[in-house]
């Protein structure tokens, strides 16, 4: 049975991604700050950010969960107080905790706390057992559609409820990157670099390219690809509708390392399919055009199903990097904008541009706009092509900034 409010939850690693990701309809963020979070090495706020953050998710009645979800040792326990203090403070609406350390301390002092997928909670009688401490918990991410729907249902059949008095809620994971190692929890970096994934320091040499050779006899092994440890990204939204039968209540987006536009387009095709779903609109040609949006921002290619559907992995990124159909090309910077007139004015820093383009700008506060360049404008008129070292003018379709980013889009050969 459909939850009547399903709640899409963003990745946000920058303002730009905040705010794209609350321009495109999310209905909570999550985030980390500093150490004690799964993305410490990359995408990240600092401490001070917070009060920002929970300000600008307030005004756009979104809510906001700092993740605190690393392996927590003796010495991190001052840095995890700080951390949740703060968080009280702002009047964050959840911490996202895996070790019981950071779990207790955040319910101590009157913290909602969310259980991480890092616990690789399993069973009904794992939720029964977090919810004397959680309001909502992160499934495993191997887990079948079937058994989270028996869990959903056992949830409602037993009356289990978090602190707050609620039923518990079940969220999971349908769209991003997806690791080789049970909920996430793995050790091969630490193991081979000493950089603990499990502390969210992890140099993802998963994703790297390997031949496998037998030592004794020198014959190598043929595999149909060098990326042996790299899954495909995991996307549900070819059967959403599946994933909402389920009971689930949250629908996470993986992905607080990824640029802004990535956030936007994820945000904004689960929520059209929801609505859609929801309304008895989900048909094969709209799942077929969310999914070629999907494809143009960052992706490993994908993997349609998942354990969710029972499948095995056999799905490999086969790639390093990014499959998306799409290249951002950056241009310049905007150096105005002109309120009346819906117009940007653009130093043009790396890059001609041409009308008929397509361009994209992301800033702190902007988030992400998309457009087509209709007329490009100069001092001396209208041109159909500007050259590099020239400042410009075109219409956007919404207020952009001073120093927002601008870029071409272009389609890759």
């Amino acid at each position: 049975m459909i939850s009547k409010n399903i709640e899409i939850m963003a990745p946000a690693g920058s303002y730009e991604s905040l705010t794209a990701a609350i321009n495109a309809g999310a209905d909570s963020i999550y985030f980390g700050v500093e150490q004690m979070n799964m993305r410490s090495r990359s995408a990240n706020f600092m401490l001070d950010d917070l009060p920002k953050i929970v300000k600008i998710c307030k005004e756009n009645n979104v809510k906001s969960y700092l993740t605190v979800n690393t392996i927590v040792y003796d010495h991190d326990m001052n840095m995890v107080k700080r951390i949740c203090d703060a968080a009280k403070k702002a009047e964050l609406t959840a911490v996202i905790c895996m070790d019981i350390a950071a779990i207790q301390y955040a319910r101590s002092i009157g913290l909602e706390v969310h259980i991480s997928t890092q616990i690789n909670v399993s069973n009904i009688e794992a939720v029964k057992f977090y919810s004397q401490f959680a309001d909502v918990v992160v499934l495993a991410r191997e887990l079948t559609l079937k058994q989270i729907t028996t869990i959903c249902e056992e949830i409602k059949k037993q009356d289990i409820r978090g602190p707050k008095g609620e039923l518990i809620k079940i969220e999971i994971f349908v769209h991003g990157a997806l690791c080789i190692a049970v909920s996430g929890k793995c050790s091969m970096s630490l193991h081979t670099f000493n950089a603990s994934a499990n502390r969210g320091a992890c140099l993802q040499n998963c994703r790297r390219s390997y031949r496998v050779i037998d030592e004794e006899t020198g014959d190598e092994l043929k595999i149909d690809n060098k990326f042996v440890m790299s899954p495909s990204d995991l996307c549900t939204l070819p059967f959403l509708d599946k994933i909402l039968d389920s009971g689930v209540s949250v629908l996470k987006i993986e992905g607080r390392g990824r640029s802004p536009d990535y956030a936007d387009e994820t945000v904004k095709c689960y929520k059209e399919a929801t609505e859609a779903i929801k309304n008895n609109e989900f048909t094969k040609e709209k799942v077929k055009a969310w999914m070629k949006r999907l494809k143009s921002v960052y992706n490993r290619g994908f993997w349609e199903g998942g354990y969710y559907l029972g499948k095995k992995i056999n799905e490999w990124a086969n790639t390093k990097g990014s499959k998306t159909t799409v290249e951002k090309q950056l241009v310049g910077k905007v150096t105005n904008y002109y309120d009346k007139l819906s117009v940007a004015s653009v130093l043009l820093e790396a890059r001609t541009i041409e009308t008929g383009e397509n361009f994209m700008i992301t800033g702190p506060t902007t988030g992400v706009i998309k457009g087509k360049i209709e007329e490009i404008h100069t001092d001396k008129g209208i041109i159909k092509k500007a050259e590099k070292k020239t400042e410009v003018s075109f219409k956007v379709q919404s207020k952009v900034r001073k120093g927002d980013k601008v870029f071409i889009v272009v389609d890759k050969k």
